[in-house]
């Protein structure tokens, strides 16, 4: 904020609660960053309010109106950067402290109306823990389906299956705990476009890239089930059962993080209470996820590679969370930078034919050589998911991203 270091000055002793004109003044002068103050010569005397806080409240009136509860106001302040040094200048200890200040003084009809109770994440409805399975469910039948018919039955099978499970997400990632909060936000349809590319690509991608390394669908092992590009089933049908552990870490992270907001007395303290608590969370979706990829690799008779599917699983978490408090713009933007990577290693293997562009293709070439094809997605959603766990650890464990989360579950 600027020019909060002057809210410490001395000034003539205030009468009345609330907002009055000479703090009014006060706060006009503020936002006009002291050039005002800046041109008076030294010698004249400094108007000024013995406190601070009410320039403050003008500053954020709309806030403090609106706030149901002195957490609310905290978590607007750090979202506007103050921070416990700057609530120092204001003669508190921490922003806690300041934000109660704030909220006791909010003017209001009838000044002995009861402080409203901390608010609380209700547990989990039945009906809402149900619909979670009902993804993975529908994935199962699609692919018992696939693997029992032919031709355009097939086809069909495929298409309805798809459709479905389409539906299902959807429900299930616009209630619950992986519901976002507040309204739509920018970013949220690139998200959804690019977390559609990476399930194909963990589908079909695998296969299309060894095809183009080996030469086309001429050049694959034969005997292939599937034909030229065979479909993986594990990786999809590991991800759409993992809607479950995901909504349940998400409600965890939800209630807890909000029960340590309401017993934290600092904001550095809150921080420091959250991050093991998101750490802790992430380690128990992968090991969910791991298990899960495991089982469906044996019930499905494919090969067992779990590399790929936990790295795509975690960066998918993690961009759900992020999107769930309201963060958008990070998710889309690692999102769409893991599946373009992902678009470009295909695209540079074809490149690598034309002559003289042997070169394109040899990075991709000589990594699918060396560790196979599922390599190429697993260090690419590695990375990606990696910096979505660092920039989570910053933008999750934040006040703010908790104060606005009491939805149902």
């Amino acid at each position: 904020m600027s020019g909060l270091g002057e809210l410490d000055r001395p000034g003539a002793p205030e009468s009345g609660e609330g907002w009055d004109e000479r703090s009014q003044e006060w706060a006009v002068g503020e936002r006009a960053g002291g050039v005002a103050a800046g041109a008076r010569p030294s010698s004249a005397p400094r108007r000024g309010t013995g406190d601070p806080v009410k320039a403050l409240m003008h500053r954020h009136r709309e806030l403090c109106e609106r706030a149901v509860d002195p957490l609310e106001i905290a978590a607007g302040l750090e979202a506007h950067g103050v921070t416990d040094r700057t609530a120092v200048r204001f003669r508190h200890r921490d922003v806690f402290s300041l934000a109660e200040e704030m909220y006791a003084r909010i003017p209001r009809g009838d000044d002995t109306a009861p402080r409203p109770a901390p608010a609380t994440l209700p547990r989990p409805r039945p009906d809402r823990v149900l619909l979670t399975l009902l993804p993975g469910a529908l994935c199962a039948a699609a692919v018992t389906g696939l693997r029992l018919t032919q031709g355009r039955t097939r086809l069909l099978v495929a298409a309805v299956g798809v459709l479905a499970v389409a539906l299902a997400l959807r429900a299930v990632l616009r209630r619950g705990p992986l519901g976002p909060r507040g309204g739509p936000r920018p970013g949220r349809a690139r998200t959804r476009a690019w977390t559609c590319w990476l399930v194909a690509y963990a589908a079909l991608g695998d296969g299309l890239l060894e095809a183009a390394v080996a030469g086309g669908p001429d050049g694959l092992p034969t005997g292939a089930p599937d034909g030229p590009l065979p479909f993986t089933a594990a990786p999809l049908l590991t991800l759409t059962l993992a809607c479950v552990p995901a909504a349940w870490c998400a409600h965890l992270l939800a209630t807890r993080a909000r029960r340590r907001l309401d017993a934290s007395r600092g904001l550095e303290e809150f921080t420091a209470s959250v991050q093991p608590l998101l750490l802790g969370l992430v380690a128990l979706f992968l090991c969910a996820l791991g298990t899960l990829s495991a089982l469906c690799a044996l019930v499905l008779d494919e090969p067992a590679v779990p590399a790929p599917t936990l790295t795509l699983g975690a960066l998918l978490f993690l961009a759900r969370l992020l999107t769930v408090h309201g963060f958008t713009h990070a998710p889309a933007v690692v999102l769409g930078a893991a599946g373009t990577a992902e678009a470009l290693a295909v695209a540079t293997v074809f490149a690598g034919r034309l002559p003289g562009c042997a070169f394109l293709s040899a990075p991709v070439e000589t990594l699918v050589t060396t560790w196979g094809p599922a390599s190429v997605p697993a260090l690419l959603c590695g990375a990606a998911a990696l910096a979505l766990l660092v920039h989570s650890t910053r933008t999750l464990t934040r006040a703010s991203a908790h104060a606005r989360t009491a939805q149902p579950c």
